[in-house]
């Protein structure tokens, strides 16, 4: 018997060029032999770091409809959905309901969201969000993928330590996730300060029923460059990769971040090549080199390892 299609319904933006939200998580899933079903929240000509852009925006109405299709013809049916960037509430609350509803039908339906709030201190989504996230969204999530800033807003903790940060994810895990990815944060590397720190950590039942915590963290390198796309990349990873090892966080991590590693390194290479020496690379140049990593996407060579706390 072969093993059942894995499906994703990946509720995100599109961009007509380049690679953020759908566009950035849909190609590596499907060469990974997931199934992707996509609903795109907006529809730009390319992301918003550009000079200019122009598009449509999929109202909360809107995406009811193309739900209640999908279920007239009785395939809402899905093992994972995933979603990111949202900037309205209605919409986001929308996205609640269709996620309890696939739920109904299927229990055993994973829920990976980046609850995307602002990052370094600072809001980019409207204020309103941050009670809706909270109160409603993190609590049907299973696995979420936040930085420090959107950790600590979501839980009203402070995280100046390591200590801290395992209180915080324990605080994350009591509103409802099992998998808690903080990206990155502002803990001191031991590997000096060209390395980020991430951290993880996971709720397992165990066959006896008794529940144990894996933890993680991971010195990640820095890149001097603003990319745009590579959180919603990530948040698809950790998905795939936490697919194949459900209960083996260290490797899923391992995984994800190294193929993190590989996609941006090939992309700051080809950017720095096309914009010559000495010159900024444009947000064009340093679109995601997505199509040129699948090799890496498929296997990744681990590159960035995981220490169990």
């Amino acid at each position: 018997m072969h093993e059942m299609e894995c499906r994703v319904l990946s509720i995100q933006s599109h961009v007509v060029r380049g690679y953020v939200g759908n566009k950035s998580a849909s190609f590596p899933l499907q060469v990974l032999g997931f199934e992707v079903d996509s609903i795109n929240s907006v529809q730009f000509s390319n992301h918003t770091g550009y000079s200019h852009w122009k598009g449509q925006v999929l109202t909360a109405d809107e995406l009811h409809v193309l739900y209640e299709g999908i279920k007239l013809n009785n395939v809402n049916h899905y093992d994972y959905v995933l979603t990111g960037y949202t900037r309205d509430t209605s919409f986001l609350e929308m996205v609640v309901d269709i996620v309890q509803e696939l739920k109904r039908a299927n229990p055993n339906l994973v829920y990976v969201c980046d609850p995307v709030l602002g990052d370094h201190g600072s809001m980019y989504v409207p204020q309103i969000l941050h009670p809706v996230y909270k109160n409603k969204v993190v609590p049907v999530a299973d696995i979420i993928t936040p930085n420090q800033f959107e950790a600590e807003l979501l839980t009203g903790k402070n995280i100046s330590t390591e200590k801290d940060a395992v209180e915080v994810m324990d605080l994350l895990h009591q509103m409802g996730p099992d998998t808690v990815v903080i990206t990155s944060s502002d803990l001191p590397s031991r590997l000096g300060d060209r390395f980020l720190v991430s951290l993880g950590s996971q709720r397992i039942v165990m066959p006896d029923g008794t529940r144990k915590t894996q933890r993680i963290r991971m010195e990640v390198p820095k890149v001097d460059a603003v990319f745009v796309g590579t959180g919603d990349l990530f948040a698809a990873m950790l998905l795939a990769w936490t697919h194949h090892f459900p209960t083996d966080l260290k490797m899923a991590c391992e995984k994800t971040f190294s193929v993190m590693h590989h996609v941006i390194k090939r992309t700051i290479s080809y950017a720095h090549k096309m914009a010559g020496p000495g010159r900024r690379p444009t947000p064009a140049q340093l679109e995601l080199r997505m199509v040129q990593s699948k090799a890496d996407i498929e296997d990744p060579a681990i590159v960035i390892e995981a220490t169990v706390l």
